[in-house]
């Protein structure tokens, strides 16, 4: 009666995950810093970071919806 329930998440997937998380904010913010209309340093690292960890978050959600599809997808194989 009691079924075994398989650990999805994993230390190794967790690091996986925040490096490819960083890796995108990382881009992003190097990639919005120059449009960001300020002439004010610290205004323009501000506004690239907020900008970029909003896009980071929706990227986090992006790879878990992809491993769940993936997961399904692979377990309807079988």
């Amino acid at each position: 009666m009691a079924q075994s329930e398989k650990k999805y998440v994993t230390p190794v997937s967790i690091l996986v995950d925040a490096i490819l998380v960083i890796g995108f904010f990382v881009y992003m913010f190097g990639v919005l810093k120059p449009h960001v209309p300020s002439e004010d340093p610290q205004m323009i690292t501000l506004w690239a970071a907020l900008s970029s960890a909003c896009m980071s978050g929706t990227f986090w959600i992006t790879i878990q919806m992809f491993r769940v599809v993936f997961r399904a997808q692979r377990a309807a194989k079988k």
